[in-house]
């Protein structure tokens, strides 16, 4: 086991009454390291994300996110870390300027600081165009890169995404990623969800989810290679099939 790992948990449990979302998953991420967690719609991703994030408690299990405990200190992780919803965390009535003020002040920042963050994170994202528009006016692509300036205006040294591109094109979606490889380059421990393959090959090491539980863990190309597949597409889609098939 790394010491002092990004996120470090074992066994961790949430359940709603009799069903378990979240089954006794275990795993470390290292620092500055891109790290995707995949799986298929009502995997149990959300879930295990939002407990990472301090926004919901264990049933069982223990765990720490940037050094803090899951279950003793969510306050202090929510403060500590950066996250970018599923669906966008973006008040649709407000400017991006707008929005990026309201988080700043809710991050705690004062106004020169907030200031400076958004001329930086203007320039870093090539927001420029759209700072001064309604949120809810903005094209979806653009969206995600304010969304993702809201994440980050505190200089989180991690960051949580929840299908950062869902509903973005191909191009766009390739962009995305070349801001979170600069973002990781700079020492920023990347945890990301996401259900498109292409996507996943662009991480250090992936894990994946089915029915609450993590059935694989690894290098996108290792676990290629060790199921003998031709992509990582197909290895998951019969990795899920056979999951599928033991529990008929």
């Amino acid at each position: 086991m790394n010491a002092n790992p990004a996120v470090e948990i074992h066994n961790l449990t949430r359940k709603f009454g009799d069903f378990t979302a979240v089954d006794e998953i275990s795993l470390t991420v290292n620092h500055g390291e891109i790290f995707g967690f995949l799986g298929a719609n009502g995997a149990g991703k959300t879930t295990a994300i939002r407990m990472l994030c301090g926004l919901l408690m264990p049933t069982s299990g223990t765990g720490a996110v940037a050094g803090f405990d899951v279950a003793k200190e969510p306050e202090r992780i929510k403060r500590s870390i950066g996250y970018m919803s599923q669906k966008f965390s973006l008040y649709v009535d407000l400017t991006g300027r707008e929005n990026l003020n309201f988080y700043g002040a809710a991050y705690g920042l004062d106004r020169a600081q907030i200031n400076t963050r958004t001329e930086e994170l203007t320039e870093f994202l090539d927001l420029s165009s759209f700072l001064d528009k309604l949120a809810g006016s903005i094209p979806v692509g653009w969206r995600q890169r304010l969304a993702l300036a809201a994440a980050i205006l505190h200089s989180p040294r991690m960051l949580f995404l929840d299908e950062p591109t869902g509903g973005v094109d191909p191009v766009f979606r390739r962009r995305f990623w070349a801001i979170l490889y600069g973002l990781a380059d700079s020492g920023v421990t990347i945890f990301v969800t996401t259900h498109y393959m292409d996507e996943a090959e662009y991480c250090g090491r992936i894990s994946i989810m089915h029915r609450g539980r993590i059935i694989k863990l690894g290098k996108p190309f290792e676990l290629i290679r060790e199921h003998g597949a031709d992509n990582l597409e197909d290895m998951f889609v019969d990795l899920i099939r056979s999951q599928e098939a033991a529990h008929a």
